[in-house]
């Protein structure tokens, strides 16, 4: 089984920078590859949505509401993803979660790609 822990959420004003972290534990002994990772986020009364994905093939993807401020980045390892925000906005404000998938035909930013999820940590930009 493989295990995520998200860190590095907070509280922040609107213009400055976080950087979530996602700990995977037991990967090293999985029977499970892992073919994509992704960070996803949940604001109150919206559906998750995927805000960035890194590929095993080194492909990066990431929705257009966060172009060119975050960028997703891996430390293998360290068994670490990471989510750099930067220029936050209130609209970023959600519960961001970390997912892995074991699916060779994993797709970047679509939830029901991925199989493994963390427990979430909380953003919250304030204007």
């Amino acid at each position: 089984q493989v295990q995520l822990v998200e860190s590095g959420g907070g509280s922040v004003q609107a213009g400055g920078s976080l950087r979530l972290s996602c700990e995977q534990f037991g990967y090293t002994y999985s029977i499970y590859s892992i073919y994509c990772m992704a960070w996803f986020r949940q604001a109150p009364g919206k559906e998750r949505e995927g805000v960035a994905a890194i590929e095993s093939d080194g492909r990066r993807s990431y929705a257009d509401s966060v172009k060119g401020r975050f960028t997703i980045s891996q430390d293998n390892v360290k068994n670490t993803l990471y989510l750099t925000m930067n220029s936050l906005k209130p609209e970023d404000t959600a519960i961001y979660y970390c997912a892995a998938s074991s699916h060779t035909d994993c797709s970047g930013l679509y939830p029901s790609s991925y199989n493994f999820w963390g427990q979430g940590t909380q953003v919250t930009v304030s204007s």
